[in-house]
């Protein structure tokens, strides 16, 4: 039998069963088929789109480039005149060693790697889990992973450290999952773990906290730290 479109078939239809001749029947059962097809490349086509629409925005670097898993980058302050980016140093005790602000501008701290939960994913995305790993050697045997550490009673915070574990999500590593959300044009970093649905999580921004020495020391805050990020 000739292939026929629907086009011709809607043609056709306005004639004569007659006219179409003994064919019709194989006639009405191919046009049913492609209208199938053609309902289910739709289906498939609207939920491919659909998924594409709802995937998080990467985050992009200085030079609106995308944020990479497993890539050294700097994390800065958007902010000028109040330190530099992120680095290590001991706070309270020697080891293990906390997350600070460098204190001169001009010092762009540590460099760091992003590790998405998803380690197939190589494009680091806002509001995705994902470990925050200094890349430099340290005295203290503990890694150099971000944990959020227990409340301090004499503070009132909850400062973020290192010793933490990558990967393995799950209720015994939940304190080391942190998130990039965006921030009208810029940034900003936040605890707010979703890799354990059993456990009952706190959800606040990363902030700056000044001690008694003036360590800009990262903590848990009500007014976030707006960041960039630059490729080392």
């Amino acid at each position: 039998m000739t292939p026929i479109s629907l086009l011709d078939f809607k043609v056709a239809m306005e004639l004569n069963p007659q006219q179409l001749g003994e064919d019709w029947p194989l006639l009405l059962e191919k046009i049913s088929n492609e209208e199938e097809f053609l309902k289910s490349f739709a289906g498939v086509l609207l939920c491919s789109l659909l998924k594409a629409s709802s995937a998080p925005s990467p985050v992009r670097d200085i030079e609106g480039k995308e944020v990479r898993a497993g890539i050294d980058y700097y994390i800065l302050p958007v902010f000028r005149g109040k330190g530099g980016g992120l680095t290590l140093a001991s706070t309270t005790q020697r080891c293990p060693l906390d997350v600070v602000q460098a204190r001169q501008e001009v010092d762009h701290g540590l460099p760091l790697t992003f590790s998405p939960v998803n380690p197939k994913k190589g494009v680091v995305r806002v509001s995705t889990d994902l470990n925050i790993k200094f890349s430099a050697a340290t005295i203290c045997v503990q890694s150099t992973v971000w944990r959020l550490a227990n409340y301090e009673k004499s503070t009132g915070q909850y400062f973020v450290t290192t010793g933490g574990v990558e990967g393995n999500p799950g209720p015994e590593t939940v304190r080391n999952w942190f998130k990039i959300e965006k921030f009208n044009d810029d940034y900003k970093l936040v605890f707010c773990p979703g890799v354990c649905d059993v456990c009952k999580v706190i959800c606040r921004d990363v902030g700056i906290y000044i001690d008694e020495h003036g360590t800009r020391r990262l903590a848990l805050s009500d007014v976030p730290f707006k960041v960039m990020f630059k490729k080392a």
